[in-house]
């Protein structure tokens, strides 16, 4: 195959659903850099089907309110914790999407969430975390067996695997024995709409949530155990209850499994006024929710990149988190790290990036500077240089 003439490529797009979040969001960003190069001929995968066109947002997806789109959510959840039918899919999916690809053998197929089906060229699976394997205590037990045979099929099928992070690009190639050399760490970026906004700016949108611009503490990301918020909440509870009440602590995302314990704790404490969970926020909201913090916490066990903490930086605002798997790589010396068992750590550290000006001053800069070093240009360019080498080795 020369590689003069434009790679042909075949992306997955399944994780494409809005409003985005995750794995859909860097396969959108991705998919839009793409299609401005001139070396690649893209076309894209759903289902069991090729189409031309990507997936489009629905009127109805983009203004759910938070407690609908949670709803959702919670369904997909339950569907997935059906071990019967979730083992039927896994067998029989793969089966009608041979037959789809037919065809297509010149094509380097990309799967963007960890998934390749069976091929007869070349394949690129990005796996953005291992934690279906070294975390799978803080995941349903039906869903780490699919991803575990889903991952192991893919690594079958792969010619090169993609990763968000070096810890993960290091961490996929120690636990499966694979070839470092044929491991690509390619990091993610924060989009255009996350940066600094004025007080004003942010008024209308904060006053449907009763927050005040620069009067809160903020969490971001799915609520589930793997996120390490009982730390949070056991730290933040270590402030003067008046400091607590001037900048309360607000969780933001979706409802996920194993949460409930959390969701007590955060009711005992907003009964107590200090702390709040809006669910999960429309797309349009949430870059206004960073630039209205005035701090971020991030205290999580595992990542396999971190896209909050840079979104927060991007966005003006000074970072706690934990300094677990890849997040030393995202915030570099720009934020405030400690153990993610670290209470105590943890509780200093909030203190002093809600009341240390000098440091705040500095973190606001050095995180907006850090944030720019990652674009989803540069993200594409690297992606592409993974599929030309593969085109290169066939």
């Amino acid at each position: 195959m020369e590689t003069s003439i434009p790679i042909k490529t075949l992306i997955s797009v399944d994780p494409i659903t809005f409003p985005l979040t995750g794995i859909g969001r860097y396969t959108w960003e991705l998919i839009q850099q793409l299609q401005l190069l001139s070396d690649i001929e893209l076309s894209y995968f759903s289902g069991r089907r090729i189409v031309q066109q990507l997936p489009s947002p629905d009127a109805g997806s983009l203004t759910d309110t938070p407690n609908a789109t949670s709803d959702r959510f919670r369904l997909k959840r339950l569907v997935q914790s059906n071990g019967v039918f979730l083992e039927l899919y896994r067998l029989c999916l793969p089966l009608l999407q041979r037959q789809a690809l037919k065809g297509y053998e010149e094509h380097i197929y990309h799967a963007t969430n960890y998934y390749l089906p069976p091929l007869s060229g070349p394949g690129v699976a990005t796996f953005h975390d291992l934690s279906p394997f070294t975390w799978a205590h803080y995941h349903p037990a039906q869903r780490v067996r699919f991803m575990q045979k889903s991952m192991r099929a893919s690594l079958g099928r792969a010619s090169a695997l993609i990763t968000d992070s070096e810890f993960t690009r290091r961490e996929v190639a120690d636990y499966f024995s694979w070839p470092l050399d044929k491991v690509f760490a390619v990091p993610l970026a924060s989009g255009s709409e996350f940066h600094p906004r004025s007080s004003d700016a942010c008024r209308a949108i904060l006053n449907e949530y009763d927050l005040d611009h620069g009067g809160y503490t903020l969490y971001v990301g799915t609520i589930e155990p793997r996120k390490n918020l009982l730390t949070l909440l056991d730290a933040y509870s270590r402030l003067p209850l008046s400091m607590r009440r001037r900048w309360p602590l607000i969780f933001a995302g979706y409802y996920g499994w194993g949460s409930d314990a959390v969701h007590r704790r955060i009711d005992k404490a907003k009964a107590e006024g200090w702390a709040k969970y809006l669910g999960f926020t429309p797309s349009e909201h949430l870059p206004v929710l960073y630039s209205g913090a005035r701090l971020f916490t991030f205290p999580s066990f595992y990542e396999g990149f971190g896209l909050p903490v840079l979104e927060a930086m991007a966005s003006g605002v000074p970072v706690v988190c934990s300094d677990s798997a890849s997040l030393p790589e995202v915030v570099g010396d720009c934020g405030l790290m400690t153990t993610a068992e670290n209470v105590e750590g943890f509780t200093e550290l909030i203190r002093r990036g809600l009341e240390d000006e000098i440091w705040r001053d500095s973190a606001i800069l050095s995180g907006q500077i850090r944030a720019k070093k990652f674009s989803w240009q540069e993200c594409a360019q690297n992606t592409y240089k993974v599929y030309k080498r593969v085109v290169e080795q066939i």
